[in-house]
């Protein structure tokens, strides 16, 4: 997945097997009649394929701080090899990133470290993208081209100046989107949830908080707002019935979404599926480098929208 923008699009090459060398002048002392060659490592085919996969959801004025080190992906890059996990197949990536504490030149201290998704799937894995925050008081699930983003075939690239011109209401929301993908096999757990954000408009501050409509009493819901003095007591029944109105939007929402969900599987064709059936997620971490923090904390989990992982590397 990356920032749609068009571009010159150079040939991509194959792998050189030969290790580039310059040639020194030979020295013209009698011990040294032989001209010596320094050798430099030859660059990897695939050593820039993680950094032209956009960084989906990374805070704006992080990116830089990201790619600073020079984080090494050769377990991506091993992976499209024979005998590779992605060797021979359709490939679909994105990235995010994870803030650690690590530790790098005996300096303490926290980043953002890039992680690339790939997904194994013989269709684009969804044309959505998802825009949540905890200051949203509802997700969004937009078209990924309103936020200028495609799934585009990888070619090597240096054109980076796009993403410079942006509004800062534009940016924003790139900081809040999360690549969606919805499984219609796998109930998805907001038709599972019992749960409503609350988002109360009043002053001084609105109220927030979150009320299970399973687990939760809306009389002591409310009388606890109110004792925590973040309601006053002639709001109560504006609240209360404010709460109400989001557990009837939820339960439809849940509703119409295991609806939609039957009915997709309905008209789905046999290959389709499959595929479903099929679809692969691999979670790639940077391996150990001197030139980069060592990551050491790795987890399954990608957003929760893709839920977890297949394996992580």
């Amino acid at each position: 997945m990356r920032n749609a923008t068009k571009r010159k699009r150079e040939p991509q090459h194959g792998p050189q097997q030969n290790k580039k060398h310059s040639t020194k002048s030979p020295s013209r002392s009698p011990a040294n009649p032989k001209p010596q060659e320094e050798y430099f490592e030859e660059k990897r085919n695939l050593e820039d394929l993680w950094r032209e996969v956009f960084l989906v959801g990374t805070e704006w004025d992080q990116l830089d701080s990201v790619y600073q080190y020079k984080w090494n992906f050769s377990n991506l890059e091993d992976a499209f090899e024979e005998g590779g996990v992605l060797h021979g197949k359709r490939v679909y990536l994105f990235g995010c990133t994870e803030p650690q504490q690590v530790c790098f030149k005996d300096v303490e201290k926290v980043i953002f470290v890039p992680i690339i998704v790939a997904v194994v799937s013989p269709f684009p894995p969804s044309d959505k993208i998802g825009i949540t925050s905890v200051q949203r008081e509802n997700e969004e699930i937009i078209p990924m081209k309103q936020m200028k983003m495609d799934w585009i075939p990888y070619m090597p690239s240096k054109d980076r100046s796009a993403s410079k011109h942006l509004k800062l209401e534009q940016v924003k929301k790139y900081e809040y989107c999360l690549p969606y993908f919805y499984h219609p096999f796998k109930e998805d757990e907001l038709e599972q949830s019992t749960e409503v954000q609350i988002l109360f408009p009043t002053e001084p501050k609105p109220v927030f908080g979150t009320f299970d409509w399973k687990f939760d009493d809306l009389e002591e819901f409310t009388n606890a707002v109110i004792q925590d003095e973040e309601l006053s007591a002639d709001q109560k029944d504006a609240f209360k019935e404010f709460v109400k109105e989001r557990v009837r939007e939820a339960k439809k929402a849940n509703k119409e979404a295991r609806e939609a969900r039957r009915k997709a599987i309905e008209e789905m064709s046999e290959e389709t599926k499959a595929a479903f059936e099929n679809i692969r997620f691999y979670k790639f971490y940077p391996v150990q480098s001197p030139d980069a923090p060592d990551v050491s904390k790795k987890c399954e989990v990608i957003n929760r929208y893709y839920g977890k992982a297949h394996e992580y590397l």
